[in-house]
């Protein structure tokens, strides 16, 4: 009998110190905010930055053109990688009133690890445990080079709703949620004239985008989208203008058919000279903001389309033409700097939990 209640008594410790692993790991384990949190109405930073060869810590054997340079060279080359993350932060972490972007999309970033490097970089330095971005949304490309666009918020995101459009294509869909309210962002990076010197790919990367721009507006005319990326062609382009529907003129995408409705691109009209991302014997504006008449209402999420800039403070002190200042490839010498592209912002909202 005493034996049988030492065996009790043991199993009821046991049970005891289960329940309580069970508890530590629930309240220890990060947590991040549900959809349906309700967040005070506000303003909120969105930028998108082409990154530039934003490679890991592994060596994963790419041997694409253009991966077998940098795969193996940050993975061998420690020091160069924290180098690269050091100068994406403080570029980034100079916005916002240091806070850094509410909302971030980037291109050129090799896998998911990539992503997660940044975004714990990033954390790390922000003090603020509310100010920290969860994990970032991406899904890795199947084909041509590893560099595909990710995201990463302090937002409440719905991370389960994120996808590639097309999985051999660098366009990748995430959906935030804030008091009710629905933004769909697709964060894309379009085929290099380089590459493709008659337009077939970049065309293809507008039509898909769209297509799925278009799917969402014959389902819910106010849904919220905007669409951002390195276009690899300038707003004026027939094929941002033709195959993305992309203008500037609001008054148009606000009255736009139907069967057939516009997006607002918010660089269309500027000058390439004060709002350029690229330098390449001129300036180019190819990272750009696009927007459906959604987010140029007063309801859900909305944009303040004046606040669109180009972010031209990233360029070295001795260059007069202020040129976005490139990282650089494994050869080059010298002092590097952050990406080959400026960054691009503008200012959303999101209204209260009764639309307003």
């Amino acid at each position: 009998m005493a034996a049988r209640g030492r065996r009790s008594n043991q199993l009821q410790w046991v049970i005891v110190l289960l329940f309580l692993s069970l508890v530590l790991v629930l309240v220890l384990k990060p947590r991040e905010p549900p959809p349906s949190q309700l967040i005070s109405p506000g303003s909120y930073l969105f930028c998108f930055w082409n990154v530039e060869n934003l490679f890991d810590d592994r060596d994963d054997r790419r041997g694409g053109p253009g991966d077998e340079e940098y795969d193996p060279w940050f993975a061998r080359n420690p020091e160069l990688l924290r180098q690269k993350l050091d100068h994406l932060c403080k570029a980034l972490l100079g916005l916002n009133g240091g806070r850094g972007p509410d909302i971030l999309a980037v291109a050129e970033v090799e896998s998911e690890r990539a992503a997660n490097l940044l975004c714990q970089e990033l954390n790390a330095r922000l003090s603020d445990p509310s100010l920290h971005y969860g994990p970032p949304l991406m899904k890795e490309v199947s084909s041509g080079r590893h560099i595909a666009p990710a995201i990463l918020t302090r937002l409440p995101a719905q991370r389960d709703r994120t996808h590639l459009l097309n999985p051999r294509l660098r366009i990748l869909e995430g959906h935030l949620h804030v008091n009710g309210h629905q933004l769909v962002i697709l964060a894309s990076h379009w085929t290099s004239q380089v590459s493709d010197k008659k337009d077939v790919g970049r065309e293809k990367y507008a039509k898909q985008l769209y297509g799925r721009f278009k799917e969402m507006y014959l389902s819910n005319p106010e849904v919220d989208v905007l669409i951002c990326g390195d276009f690899n062609d300038p707003p004026d382009d027939p094929v941002v203008i033709n195959h993305l529907h992309a203008v500037g003129d609001r008054a148009a995408v606000l009255r736009g058919p139907a069967e057939q409705p516009l997006l607002f691109n918010l660089f269309a009209g500027k000058d390439p000279k004060q709002f350029g991302t690229l330098y390449h014997h001129r300036w180019f504006i190819y990272d750009q903001i696009v927007v459906s008449p959604g987010l140029l209402d007063d309801r859900g999420w909305s944009c303040e389309v004046d606040s669109v800039q180009t972010v031209r403070t990233l360029h070295r002190s001795d260059d007069s033409l202020r040129r976005p200042w490139s990282f650089g490839r494994a050869a080059e010498k010298g002092p590097r700097g952050y990406s080959d592209h400026f960054p691009v912002t503008v200012q959303l909202k999101v209204a209260d939990g009764s639309g307003r």
